[in-house]
Parts: structure tokens; C-alpha cells; sequence
């Protein structure tokens, strides 16, 4: 188990622009995650996984795309859902953003080995 105290999880560097911290229990996964490097001309690749996930728009804008949806504009305050295996995506509309992400079960491959 991580630690519980999400003040004492370091950040994990995911890549440039990107860093996250993660604190978990048995069956449920929080996601501190902040983008540095927006705004972008285009979407992340498409992505599903067999874990439920809720998003929090905590700081920041975006456009959420879920399947074959039209995209949505999210702002500081807004949330989203996505069930398992549905593919969706993100675009940083501001240049920061800080989203914070709810899965169950655990992201596995987050965790370091």
C-alpha cells in the first residue's frame, strides 16, 4: 500500500510536462496528475482500459472526447466518467491543468515494481 498521507507521496516525473502522484488502497487509485505543457494543437491518442475512471478538473481547461461523442469543454470544477474498455482522450486547452483521477481497480503498471 502507498503511503496515506498524500502530502508525503512524492512526484513521480511521467514525462516532460507531465508528473503525477499516486495513492491507493486495496481496490481504489487516486491520481494527482499535472500538465505544464499545454495548450495543445491536438488530442493524446485515443486510450481505453478495463478500469472505471472518474476525472476531477481540479486547476486548467480541456476537451474531453469519449468514443464517438462529440468532445466537451471542461473547465476548473467539472468531472467525467468513463466505464471500463471505452476509448476517450484528452487536449489541453490552457497551458497548466491539474486533473485529479479515480480508478478502480488499480492501475497496475502506475505502480512502480
Amino acid at each position: 500500500m502507498s503511503t496515506l498521507l498524500f502530502d508525503k507521496t512524492p512526484w513521480e516525473v511521467v514525462k516532460k510536462g507531465l508528473k503525477r502522484k499516486i495513492i491507493y488502497t486495496g481496490n481504489l487509485m487516486n491520481v494527482l496528475i499535472e500538465f505544464s505543457d499545454g495548450p495543445w494543437d491536438h488530442p493524446e491518442p485515443y486510450h481505453s482500459h478495463p478500469h472505471e475512471q472518474t476525472s476531477y478538473i481540479a486547476e486548467g481547461e480541456i476537451l474531453f472526447f469519449y468514443d464517438d461523442e462529440k468532445e466537451q469543454h471542461l473547465r476548473k470544477g467539472d468531472m467525467f466518467a468513463v466505464p471500463s474498455g471505452i476509448k476517450h482522450t484528452i487536449q489541453l486547452l490552457t497551458r497548466e491543468a491539474r486533473l485529479v483521477d479515480s480508478f478502480t481497480p488499480l492501475r497496475e503498471e502506475f505502480l512502480k515494481k
